[in-house]
């Protein structure tokens, strides 16, 4: 019988295709023939295998299909992700199901291949010790793949990171969301946020709008703690040419405060959503919040005109509302409460930057 003909016998006994009379004469060729019977047990494992990829493509279509039916109806805003930005976005949202689903997948596999050499004819001894030993390596990949599910289920690295880009991101929700700049944390892998006081917690972003230049993140670490309220507002407003403002931001390793005016009513090409400030910016300012002498925020610092020195550009805070009304289609931020009204509107601003300080974090990503 050449290898062919075994092959397509194999496979027909496992598919149970063999009359009676074939049945009981492939058997006794098992019972007789030590390496008739490993091929059909490892045959039947790879058969195992296949159709697992093949659940595992339909999963993946079923998942995609999902995605793109959310989006749809506008529960996700998957549209306005990009790159790898996009990919820890989806990872995200489905990483449970995703890491379910391969954990049942290894354990079915593993759990069919003893069945198949419990029932199995005996076998010679050194047969049977080459087949404990494959099933051992199998269960050890299954093992190895759950434990990489589990670290990438994980917000915090093995190892420590090395951030190489940042900027400046601010508190607008009790329970530890931020709004920083789109740029700051594209395609970034990790972020990390640290405090005035250089404590560092993780975050993930909830949302991230490239073309408005606004992303919102959220911290996702055991350690934080959420605050009790916020001392500033986030104004709705545009405010008027020539208003003075100031900023708080990260233009190095330690908050800095810049102050300067409006002064001009548009950005850069005469971009509408944001306007000019003629104020000190540096690189780690982009995200840094703009307030008024009212307490309130009324834009986010989003880049400095390299051709004329002073001059930096802000996002309309408005814009912020803007976001939250996209997120919250998303049932999960529904309870996001943005503040509206400053308990630091008749104060002095060098008791306001006191106040504001410790809702100002500078954003470092990879």
């Amino acid at each position: 019988m050449d290898d062919i003909k075994i092959l397509d016998a194999v496979e027909r006994y496992i598919r149970g295709e063999m009359n009676p009379d074939e049945r009981l004469h492939f058997e006794n060729l098992r019972k007789s023939n030590a390496e008739i019977d490993q091929l059909v047990v490892e045959h039947t494992l790879f058969l195992q295998q296949m159709n697992r990829f093949g659940e595992w493509k339909k999963f993946k279509s079923s998942l995609h299909d999902t995605h793109i039916h959310l989006a749809e109806q506008g529960k996700i805003n998957s549209a306005k992700l990009k790159g790898k930005a996009k990919v820890v976005y989806l990872w995200k949202r489905y990483k449970r199901v995703a890491a379910i689903a391969a954990v049942i997948a290894g354990v079915t596999t593993v759990t069919i291949f003893t069945i198949v050499s419990s029932i199995s004819p005996k076998v010679p001894e050194d047969k049977f010790q080459q087949l404990n030993t494959r099933l051992n390596q199998v269960e050890k990949k299954v093992i190895d793949q759950n434990k990489a599910i589990n670290n990438l289920n994980s917000t915090k690295p093995d190892k420590p990171i090395t951030y190489t880009t940042g900027g400046t991101g601010f508190v607008i929700d009790p329970k530890g969301y931020l709004v920083t700049n789109a740029h700051v944390v594209e395609s970034a892998r990790y972020i990390a946020v640290e405090n005035n006081k250089h404590v560092e917690y993780t975050a993930r972003i909830v949302y991230f709008d490239h073309q408005k230049d606004i992303a919102i993140l959220k911290i996702d670490d055991e350690n934080f703690k959420p605050y009790s309220s916020i001392p500033y507002s986030i104004s709705k407003n545009s405010i008027e040419l020539s208003e003075p403002i100031f900023t708080l931001g990260y233009p190095r390793n330690e908050i800095v405060y810049g102050q300067g005016y409006k002064s001009a009513k548009t950005g850069f090409g005469g971009d509408t959503l944001s306007y000019q400030v003629d104020l000190a910016a540096n690189r780690g300012n982009s995200g840094s919040p703009i307030f008024n002498k009212k307490g309130e925020i009324v834009g986010i610092l989003n880049g400095r005109q390299t051709n004329a020195e002073g001059f930096a550009f802000a996002i309309h805070s408005k814009l912020i509302f803007d976001a939250l009304t996209e997120l919250k289609k998303d049932t999960t931020y529904q309870k996001i409460k943005i503040p509206v009204i400053s308990s630091t509107k008749n104060i002095e601003i060098e008791q306001q930057v006191s106040k504001f300080e410790d809702f100002v974090f500078r954003v470092k990503a990879n």
